[in-house]
């Protein structure tokens, strides 16, 4: 086994990829394309600027205004958000990188000011109790219009769209989101999915549209270019997973059911991620296949330093890493965590601002020498 410090910046297989090093980049909220949902020339220098980690994931990008969760998030749903994401696509290609799409439906954490006056659409009718933004500021969340049965193959085609055109626009591959509190997260949890159909109360009805949303986006884009990010027991957003037997239960037999697809990789949020024993559980079904790889991230509330990151993949349940914060301050952070050069501090105040100031303006070692040693 290579050393601690050397893990990091070795090659690793990912579906039909050969990523660099195993330090990716998490999907990172950060509002920079207005109202429109199309992105610009901060996100194409925003993202190629990190083109040196393994892997690029993209903000979460909704599939559909329906979906929508927040002001200034990006979209896959029209011509001109895909001519906008080419570009991004483009210019990360030009410096060897490599980037997923997440797509991701917000559910009821929304608020009708970004649905074109609709409510948002979730398991059940039950509000998430949080704070949601709207084009003018956080405000309570809305109650939400619980999805008639016969509407939930219309999300599954949303999803299914939305990563052909992901894949049309260059964009290497996608990163299904079935986390944090989300439309897919609220179906997986007892709490924010009520139903008394097929797609809720138990385990096999509570996984359905995920598995359903997972199958069909394999089947249109083919399964070494998708992953999948999970966040059990993360109880954010109201949804609450609170009973461990549960969410063992509900977890393990999603991942047993899609193993025999091959999915290039399956990441995991988990304030535990190396040590607790759901999670070590989760990784071997996860790995059952011999194909699909695991990337562990310890939560978007602390900062992944370079000994965590060093951790999870010595506890031998990570394949790679997701970073969020550090890779925000630090668009050359594998280069800094190689050579050990001081890192940039990331400055919380200016991440939705909507401006360059924050997103694209921290400096690489070679434009400011006090940031190495």
């Amino acid at each position: 086994m290579p050393e601690l410090s050397h893990q990091l910046f070795q090659p690793l297989s990912l579906g039909r990829y050969n990523i660099a090093n195993r330090v990716t980049m998490a999907a990172l909220t950060r509002q920079r394309a207005g109202r429109s949902g199309i992105p610009n020339d901060l996100h194409v220098e925003y993202y190629s600027q990190r083109a040196s980690a393994g892997l690029v994931v993209t903000e979460g990008t909704f599939p559909a205004l329906s979906c929508r969760s927040f002001p200034g998030q990006a979209g896959i749903e029209t011509d001109e958000q895909q001519a906008g994401w080419e570009r991004v696509a483009q210019r990360v290609h030009e410096l060897d990188g490599l980037i997923f799409m997440q797509i991701m439906h917000g559910g009821r954490m929304s608020h009708p000011d970004l649905l074109d006056g609709a409510l948002p659409e979730a398991p059940s009718a039950i509000a998430s109790g949080t704070p949601v933004h709207n084009f003018e500021g956080k405000v309570e969340a809305p109650v939400p219009r619980a999805l008639d049965a016969e509407e939930i193959p219309r999300v599954v085609e949303q999803f299914r769209a939305a990563a052909r055109r992901a894949i049309d626009a260059g964009i290497d591959g996608v990163e299904i989101h079935g986390a944090n509190g989300y439309l897919l997260h609220e179906f997986l949890a007892p709490s924010s999915n009520q139903r008394e159909d097929e797609f809720g109360g138990s385990v096999d009805n509570r996984i359905k549209l995920p598995e359903m949303v997972i199958r069909a986006v394999v089947e249109e884009v083919g399964a070494d270019r998708v992953g999948i990010r999970f966040s059990p027991e993360h109880n954010v957003q109201g949804v609450i997973e609170g009973d461990a037997e549960t969410t063992r239960a509900t977890y393990v037999q999603l991942l047993e059911n899609i193993a025999d697809l091959n999915l290039a990789y399956v990441s995991l949020l988990h304030k535990d991620a190396a040590t607790n024993e759901m999670i070590g559980e989760l990784v071997q079904a996860i790995r059952s296949n011999g194909e699909t790889k695991v990337i562990l991230n310890t939560g978007f509330l602390e900062v992944t330093d370079l000994d965590d990151a060093n951790n999870l993949l010595n506890s031998g349940r990570a394949d790679a890493v997701a970073v969020g914060r550090q890779l925000i301050a630090n668009p050359d952070l594998v280069l800094r965590w190689e050579k050990t050069l001081e890192l940039n501090e990331p400055n919380a105040s200016t991440f939705y601002v909507g401006e360059a100031k924050g997103y694209t303006d921290y400096p690489f070692v070679n434009e400011d020498s006090s940031s190495s040693q």
